[in-house]
């Protein structure tokens, strides 16, 4: 019985705790006020925000002023004959 109510206990804690946030670069890019929080908080406490979540975010400003890195001016291959 105490170890039932004991798990019960254990699961009903774990079912309180926050969600950890699913910040990919896709959704950073998608969602620009999301990105700026996230870019304020990695140079408030970056230890505290970690590297994976910091990384995107700086990989998803790239991706916003660059582009996916595609050009319309960059030249094409000549073909072959």
């Amino acid at each position: 019985m105490k170890k039932t109510c004991l798990l019960l206990l254990v699961l009903a804690l774990t079912a309180c705790e926050k969600p950890a946030p699913t910040d990919t670069v896709e959704s950073l890019v998608a969602n620009p006020e999301r990105l700026k929080e996230v870019e304020r908080l990695c140079r408030e406490d970056h230890a505290k925000m970690g590297d994976a979540l910091c990384n995107a975010a700086s990989e998803a400003r790239r991706r916003r002023f660059m582009g996916d890195g595609k050009s319309k001016y960059t030249p094409q291959p000549a073909p072959k004959n």
